[in-house]
Formats: C-alpha cells, sequence, structure tokens
C-alpha cells in the first residue's frame, strides 16, 4: 500500500468516529439538555407597564441618551444587539378585553418584546440576569457600553424587582397575582413597585 492510501485509510477512520463512538473524548450521540429548574414565568402585566417603557424610551446617562429598541442596538429588525430583540412601538395590550385570550397575546409585538427580555432574564435572579448586568456593564460586556450610571437607578430598580419575583410556581405568566406588584394592587391604576 502507498503511503498515500494509508493516509487515506487513517483518515476515514477518524472521520468513522467523529459523532458518538466509544471514544471518550468524542461527541455523544445526543445532547440532552436539563429542562429548567424553577419552571416559573415572569408577570408579563408588570414587564407591559413597567419594563417595556424601560427599552422604549430614551434613557439619560453620563454616557449620553440611549435607546434600547433603537436601530442598531436592539431593534428587532436592524439592531446587531445579541438576543434582546425589541420590537419598537409596540402597542400594549388590553388584558380586560376578552379577546385577547392568552394565545392570542402570545401574537401580540408587546408579547414578542416580553418573551425575548425573559430570555436575558435568569428567573428570580436578578443579580445573575444579562438584561440588569449588561446595561450596568457589570460583569459583562456591552456594545452600547453603560446606559446606567449605577445600580441604584429606579429604572434598574424596576428591571430587578420583575426578574426578582416571578408569578407563583403553576401559574402562568397572565397571573393575577402580580396586582400586588402594583401600588395600589391594580395594573391599570397602580404604580410600579420596586421593592
Amino acid at each position: 500500500m502507498t503511503h498515500r492510501a494509508t493516509l487515506l485509510l487513517i483518515a476515514a477512520a477518524a472521520l468513522a468516529g467523529c459523532g458518538g463512538g466509544n471514544n471518550p473524548l468524542d461527541n455523544p450521540p445526543t445532547v440532552q439538555n436539563p429542562a429548567g429548574s424553577s419552571g416559573r414565568k415572569l408577570s408579563f402585566v408588570y414587564f407591559q407597564k413597567c419594563i417595556d417603557t424601560i427599552l422604549q424610551t430614551p434613557i439619560v446617562s453620563s454616557s449620553g441618551t440611549n435607546r434600547c429598541a433603537s436601530s442598531g442596538c436592539h431593534d428587532n429588525i436592524a439592531g446587531t444587539g445579541g438576543a434582546l430583540r425589541i420590537v419598537p412601538g409596540a402597542v400594549a395590550v388590553d388584558l380586560a378585553d376578552p379577546a385577547m385570550t392568552p394565545d392570542a397575546v402570545r401574537l401580540t409585538d408587546m408579547y414578542k418584546n416580553y418573551y425575548t427580555s425573559q430570555g436575558v432574564t435568569i428567573v428570580g435572579d436578578p443579580a445573575q440576569s444579562r438584561l440588569v448586568n449588561k446595561p450596568l456593564v457589570q460583569g459583562t460586556l456591552h456594545g452600547g457600553g453603560l446606559i446606567f450610571d449605577n445600580a441604584n437607578d429606579p429604572l434598574v430598580q424596576r428591571m430587578r424587582y420583575w426578574i426578582g419575583r416571578p408569578v407563583p410556581q403553576g401559574q402562568d405568566e397572565f397571573s393575577t397575582s402580580a396586582a400586588s406588584m402594583f401600588t395600589p394592587a391594580d395594573p391599570q391604576t397602580g404604580a410600579c413597585n420596586t421593592q
């Protein structure tokens, strides 16, 4: 056998072993990702009234004026800002409208903003959530730079409050228990709690 033929046989044998052989350094045949540990959801009504406004409204800080949903940042069409994608100008959903069933709400732009925002959080753990850490440039890079001057900013406190208070286990993101996240306890008239 020629030297070239020997090299081809070795290469073929190596390729045949890719993806799930008995080699301990090889890839497993399938990858099993563990299920989420808490199964809890963050409140949609609090997001809609108290968090989406942060993402849509210009924020003035020592580094200038920024808006998360601007094109070039986290805009869902032209944004370059990673996993967080915001639909600019998403219209608030009237949850009192009987036609706005959970399935109907999940088709709205506001829900898309909720869903993508929840994707950059660790439910129940604001200290580890990128939604909080990136605009503060805490332990992670942020292409948009520093958005909030410090963690005591009332808008940061609002995000921390939302992430830190998921709805009760077994309830969906539309749970009426979220009324307690407002003072008075009414999402329509209440102010966004932060403590």
